[in-house]
């Protein structure tokens, strides 16, 4: 039998959306954990896969949110098992923070409807070589990281350098939300800063984009 995922959250209206929807579509068990209740992180051994959802905090905001060195050691193992990994927005951070990489404050905040710009290693990759040049996506951000020793840079946008890599085989990290469709418009609405959530046309285009690289990020877990 196939081991359930899990689901990582920080706070209670950021769920798993698309990617739990794809998971679904293939049979695959998740469960949640809400960080934000002091929840425990299971047994790497009993795992498939790990999702790391974002939040408003810093990935290295330890005092007060005491969860996070947990995280982070629970993401490396998990890289480090092999097994397959997908970090978004804050859940990048952690990725990158977990091996070592520097975070810190963007140059400005970065929220509403926007692209990325695939790179080269992104277009040879088996999860962004078949997104296209330019990505629709949600950005809702405002910490960036460097690279950690031995990632791939995959996407890049105006103002953010690193907007997607991959460390080892497995583990993806999106500074970016493609996993947002036009049902959680609502959230959206509720808590980004305001007048930067997207429209309805856009979320159309981000759930495309997000079908062919979560797919494609589920394919490689598979393999």
């Amino acid at each position: 039998m196939n081991k359930p995922w899990a689901v990582v959250k920080h706070v209670p209206f950021e769920g798993p959306a698309l990617v739990g929807t794809l998971l679904a579509e293939r049979g695959i068990r998740y469960t949640e954990y809400p960080m934000y209740r002091a929840s425990e992180l299971p047994a790497v051994h009993d795992i498939g896969g790990l999702v790391v959802m974002g939040g408003p905090m810093g990935a290295l905001d330890d005092v007060t949110h005491p969860q996070l060195p947990r995280e982070r050691n629970f993401i490396k193992e998990i890289v480090d098992a092999g097994l397959p990994m997908l970090g978004i927005c804050l859940g990048a951070q952690l990725l990158a923070a977990s091996f070592g990489s520097a975070i810190r404050r963007g140059p400005t905040p970065e929220n509403g409807a926007g692209t990325v710009t695939v790179s080269v290693d992104g277009t040879r990759d088996p999860v962004f070589g078949s997104a296209g040049a330019e990505v629709p996506v949600v950005h809702w951000h405002g910490d960036t990281f460097d690279l950690p020793d031995g990632a791939i840079g995959l996407a890049s946008s105006h103002l953010y350098e690193n907007q997607a890599f991959a460390i080892g085989r497995r583990a993806y990290g999106l500074q970016f939300h493609v996993e947002l469709t036009r049902a959680q418009l609502p959230v959206m609405q509720a808590h980004m800063p305001p007048d930067t959530a997207p429209s309805g046309a856009h979320m159309a285009d981000v759930e495309a984009a997000g079908r062919i690289i979560i797919g494609s990020f589920l394919d490689l877990a598979e393999s």
